[in-house]
């Protein structure tokens, strides 16, 4: 008998809120959480605003003492596997441990601590550089730190993939539980990113939107005047666990999740394919994964970073996947609200991908106000949208070197 995976626990930081429910009602309500920068200094750089995650203490979840060894995107892995594993409600204990592992995704790491640390070499010399510098930043110590909280035994990795790295750090955990390597995973993604070298390197490629003037309309996905992606931090984890078990010890359940796809576009470093062709594949894959039609779809959470390629090409995938099913689809951007979370953004957006299927609420897409006429699918413009019947999403995460991940959840009956 094949085993179905539900999820069963969530927790979430970022630009829109410290916990799960503040994220949904702003999400739904269309609220932006992006503003200026008061990490760092950014007065030299050419964009000076960005999604940051406000009011939280990581010695609520941490250590003090870890807290100062660990760079800030390990901190909010921490807080969202808190929230996470309070709302699940397991008690890692007997077998269990064994039985369970973690999966989480970033892309930059540890940026923060390595420029920092850098500054110590320069200015004082190699003998005062942190035994725990090592550590502090690497992409691994996220999920490792987890596991260490909790006594957790089984698969514990970090997935590395760009702005696919929570998708298919999700795809992963997804596969180990219904192949029965485990019965539960902690999976998603975490990044911090928010620096003035990062910010400097992307504005250099020329990525980043510089609407200094308008931070909260930056990030305008499939909209004329957009002018680029806008940077935000924070950090998503799902429990994933095997339906049998979770119903055996009577677990709320969210949604289950029924496929995963990947592809690669072999084709540019920075630029997707002109024709979507891997972003096509991703979602091709992922329905071959699921097992369903592609119209068997209604909601499509996508990548839709608010750059001028991205989003033509997505939609240009999403029309030969869909064929003429892609018009009766909603696709919405909620990074439009909360920003690009580079490796983390495939666990805000699945979080929120499913429960859009649990409340049969679409969140909106904001700030879409002039749309380019190359972009002419439904992305729920500005409203959230109450539907019914909508079933089962994809939740799409693409990233430099032509890397792609396609996730798909289904409403739990």
């Amino acid at each position: 008998m094949e085993r179905r995976v539900v999820i069963t626990g969530t927790g979430l930081l970022s630009p829109l809120g410290n916990t799960v429910a503040e994220n949904w009602e702003a999400a739904i309500a269309g609220k932006s959480g992006i503003g200026p920068i008061t990490l760092f200094d950014a007065s030299r750089l050419a964009t000076q605003f960005g999604g940051e995650v406000k009011n939280f203490d990581p010695a609520t979840v941490m250590d003090r003492k870890e807290v100062k060894r660990f760079d800030r995107f390990i901190h909010l892995a921490m807080g969202a596997a808190a929230e996470a594993v309070r709302d699940c409600g397991l008690t890692f204990e007997g077998e269990l441990v064994e039985r369970t592992g973690v999966v989480v995704g970033a892309g930059m790491g540890g940026l923060g601590a390595i420029e920092e640390t850098k500054l110590v070499l320069v200015e004082k010399g190699p003998g005062r550089v942190s035994p725990f510098f090592i550590p502090s930043c690497i992409i691994n110590m996220a999920p490792g730190m987890i596991s260490m909280k909790y006594g957790l035994l089984g698969p514990n990795y970090g997935a590395v993939s760009a702005c696919a790295s929570a998708g298919h750090a999700i795809a992963d955990a997804f596969h180990m539980v219904k192949r029965g390597d485990c019965d539960a995973m902690l999976t998603g993604g975490a990044e911090s990113a928010m620096t003035e070298l990062a910010f400097a390197g992307f504005n250099s490629a020329r990525a980043l939107s510089t609407r200094n003037d308008n931070p909260q309309a930056a990030s305008r996905p499939w909209d004329k005047d957009r002018d680029g992606f806008v940077m935000g931090e924070g950090a998503g984890i799902l429990v994933l666990e095997e339906l049998e078990h979770a119903l055996a010890r009577g677990a709320k359940i969210y949604g289950e999740i029924i496929g995963a796809g990947a592809s690669s576009d072999a084709h540019h470093i920075t630029a997707p394919h002109p024709e979507g062709r891997g972003a096509r594949l991703a979602m091709t894959n992922a329905l071959r994964s699921a097992g369903i039609a592609p119209e068997q779809v209604g909601y499509i959470n996508a990548h839709g970073t608010s750059t001028d390629l991205g989003d033509v090409q997505e939609t240009e995938a999403v029309k030969k996947v869909f064929g003429e099913h892609a018009y009766k689809l909603a696709v919405s951007s909620t990074k439009s609200m909360h920003g690009h979370l580079l490796g983390a953004a495939g666990a805000i957006e699945a979080i929120l991908t499913v429960l859009a299927l649990k409340h049969q609420v679409i969140p909106p897409t904001i700030n879409l106000e002039n749309r380019d006429e190359a972009c002419d699918l439904d992305y729920v413009p500005g409203k959230a949208r109450e539907v019914q019947g909508v079933e089962v999403a994809l939740s799409n995460s693409f990233g430099f070197g032509g890397t792609n991940a396609t996730l798909v959840f289904r409403q739990y009956k």
